[in-house]
């Protein structure tokens, strides 16, 4: 039966690789398998991936069954690259991140028939926003920071921690940063010295604030940039578990807001319905030409010449803010093999490029 059709996502980001294994027909239930590889420092971004096939090859064998289609998630043709020359004659189909992402919202009716939508996608290496046509599916404009993401809100979090005595390393400053996406006050711990810190979600809240107000800005932008106002905004990324975020970002934006409740899985997930369909090759999702024209409301000048200095400001500030810390924590710790841990633009995996 088809419904037994056995298909793996997988998504591929800066930071690792997110795999679930499921039926064809279920990529909104809880799936059969699932697992997250973090990238190792200085490692290239196929191999996270290539890993999570392998883990989710074995949970299906474990099964006695065969997983039929394959498809990755890639949010730049420099991933898509590097994936497609590991997987040799390993059968895959790489997708663009934007669409798969507008595949599952599609399946689940979240997305809108018509107009357009913003892709907020906040993860651990930096903030991708996408504003996307749901008829076609094509970008009409799209921005990415490497400085906004939850790699950023961790290193302003162990800073935090630091300045009331409590030293903290990466993966712990990341537990309780999750933690405070669901629990309203938590304690850190520093394991050498003994020290203790309260943390509350309003204390990382005010970390993140800059953060969130600029990348509202960003929003702002893209919908100027178009001429389109959008439909609804849509939270994917890991980092928008957080219900502070979200509020803010509500409340900034002013439009309707779509989330899923495993945010950091929507890309995987539109991944497992591009390999039900089993196509060969990649999937790419349609751009906007330069200078084209599309149809919609035009949207006032909202953003004056002062906020856009005021953003300039921010990004510079907040920037400067984490990019010090990162390097002190390169300084501090060597990885395994003795290379330094990725700087921010090595995190992000590349520089920003023009889309159009």
């Amino acid at each position: 039966m088809e419904s037994m059709v056995l298909v793996l996502g997988v998504s591929a980001g800066a930071g690792g690789a997110r795999a679930m294994l499921t039926h064809s027909d279920q990529p909104h239930l809880p799936p059969i398998d699932r697992c997250q590889v973090p990238r190792r420092a200085g490692g290239g971004v196929e191999e996270p991936v290539f890993e999570a096939i392998r883990q989710m090859r074995a949970a299906a064998d474990r099964r006695d069954e065969l997983i039929t289609g394959t498809a990755v998630t890639c949010r730049c043709p420099l991933h898509a690259d590097a994936i497609r020359a590991t997987a040799g004659r390993t059968r895959l189909t790489i997708i663009d991140e934007p669409l798969a992402q507008l595949r599952y919202l599609r399946f689940t009716g979240r997305l809108p028939t018509s107009g357009s939508v913003i892709l907020y996608d906040l993860g651990s290496s930096g903030l991708t926003i996408t504003h996307a046509d749901c008829r076609t599916d094509t970008i009409l404009s799209s921005k990415r920071s490497t400085v906004l993401g939850g790699d950023g809100y961790d290193a302003l979090l162990r800073w935090q921690l630091a300045r009331g005595g409590v030293l903290t390393d990466k993966l712990t400053s990341r537990r309780h940063r999750e933690e405070l996406s669901s629990a309203r006050v938590i304690t850190a711990m520093d394991a050498s010295s003994g020290g203790r810190a309260v943390i509350t979600r309003s204390d990382l809240a005010e970390l993140c604030a800059a953060g969130i107000h600029h990348s509202a800005s960003f929003v702002r932008q893209l919908i100027e940039q178009t001429g389109i106002q959008p439909e609804a905004l849509v939270l994917v990324g890991g980092c928008t578990r957080n219900p502070n975020i979200r509020e803010e970002l509500a409340e900034m934006i002013e439009l309707p807001v779509v989330y899923d409740s495993e945010p950091e899985y929507v890309s995987a997930r539109g991944a497992v319905l591009v390999a039900a369909e089993r196509p060969s090759g990649d999937v790419r999702m349609a751009r906007l030409r330069s200078g084209a024209l599309t149809t919609g409301a035009l949207v006032p000048t909202t953003v004056g010449r002062r906020k856009l200095i005021a953003a300039v400001a921010v990004t510079v500030a907040l920037g400067a803010t984490i990019a010090g810390i990162l390097t002190m924590d390169r300084s501090a710790a060597q990885t395994p093999d003795g290379g330094n841990a990725p700087t921010p633009v090595e995190v992000a995996g590349i520089p920003p490029t023009p889309l159009n």
